[in-house]
């Protein structure tokens, strides 16, 4: 059994923050079947945000399996020096369940906090989910 938690959700684009999709492919792309994150740095050296330790990847709800899908959501990820994270939507999916199964894989996400020297400091990071089926 599947469920779904869906949370009313008003978002909109922030400046600068308007949809850049395909621009976003020419940056690091992990890639998996149906489902690919853009923004999220790989090399923890660089210490440009936080590093993330776990990154659970959202799935495609069972309400819209079998559906040709290309739909894609963003959202910064606020990460405290305590390496609490909040997300929040910046543009969501056209599909509400998928804004929902993006927001509670996001929300399961760890990190060691940003660092400045050896001080952790609140970091962030914009990351764009893309869910695609073919």
């Amino acid at each position: 059994m599947c469920s779904i938690l869906l949370l009313p959700i008003s978002a909109f684009a922030a400046v600068g923050d308007e949809a850049t999709h395909e621009s976003d492919h020419l940056e690091d792309v992990l890639e998996l079947p149906e489902v690919h994150v853009h923004g999220l740095s790989l090399n923890k050296d660089q210490q440009l945000g936080p590093v993330a330790k776990f990154t659970p990847w959202p799935g495609i709800p069972s309400s819209l399996e079998g559906k040709e899908l290309d739909d894609w959501m963003k959202a910064r990820l606020l990460v405290s020096k305590e390496a609490k994270v909040t997300v929040v939507v910046l543009e969501p999916c056209k599909y509400r369940e998928l804004t929902a199964a993006g927001i509670a894989a996001l929300g399961k996400w760890t990190f060691d906090p940003q660092m400045k020297g050896d001080d952790p400091i609140d970091g962030e990071l914009t990351v764009r989910i893309h869910f695609r089926t073919r």
